[in-house]
């Protein structure tokens, strides 16, 4: 069994509580390309600051918990089951997801996928394995880092580190081919319109 006390921000606001929109997370919705599944470059961070934890094991997340707030992470959570960390994830927009892969009612691998898909919002694994089919499972959309429990404060802050600079350069990339498209798309509908002007001239 996790922590069974509510959610808090380390910042001292609840998660869902009125006070939360102190923090700007509507107009981060509203903001936020969710629907074209990135978010613009110029919006993130240089660095992540605030991250949700998601583990079943009490000791295992009071740990990570303390572990990240040392590291000067604002932690949202923890969430003692997939379920729970999914509703974190809405509510609070946290800039990266920390979930252990072996959760009740929703495993890690399926919200991972769910908070990237729906809020673009990248995720590192925690696993007690580092079998052949829990790294290919990894693979996946919104899984940006994996690491094998137990994890050093090191280990932890490295690996969030480099998922949040690999999921930057990711959205950097989709943002480029976004504008590559509309520009094409532009180009298309100009020479389209030539094409209709010198055929009515020659009319």
């Amino acid at each position: 069994a996790g922590l069974s006390r509510g959610p808090e921000l380390r910042s001292g606001h609840q998660v869902g509580s009125p006070d939360a929109d102190d923090l700007g997370l509507d107009a981060r919705r509203k903001a936020s390309p969710v629907a074209e599944g990135w978010r613009a470059p110029r919006d993130l961070p240089r660095h992540p600051s605030r991250i949700l934890v998601a583990e079943d094991e009490h000791l295992v997340a009071a740990d990570l918990v303390f572990t990240l707030a040392d590291l000067g992470y604002t932690v949202v959570g923890p969430a003692t089951d997939g379920l729970i960390a999914t509703q974190l994830a809405h509510r609070a927009l946290p800039d990266l997801a920390l979930l252990d892969i072996q959760m009740p009612k929703k495993d890690g691998l399926s919200v991972a996928e769910q908070v990237y898909r729906e809020l673009a919002i990248p995720a590192v694994l925690l696993s007690a394995y580092c079998d052949a089919a829990h790294l290919e499972a990894a693979n996946r959309a919104g899984v940006y880092g994996y690491l094998v429990k137990p994890v050093a404060q090191q280990q932890l802050k490295v690996a969030i580190e480099v998922a949040w600079h690999r999921y930057c350069e990711h959205m950097s990339s989709l943002a480029e081919s976004e504008d590559l498209r509309k520009r094409l798309e532009v180009r298309r509908l100009v020479e389209q319109a030539k094409w209709l002007l010198v055929g009515n001239q020659k009319m």
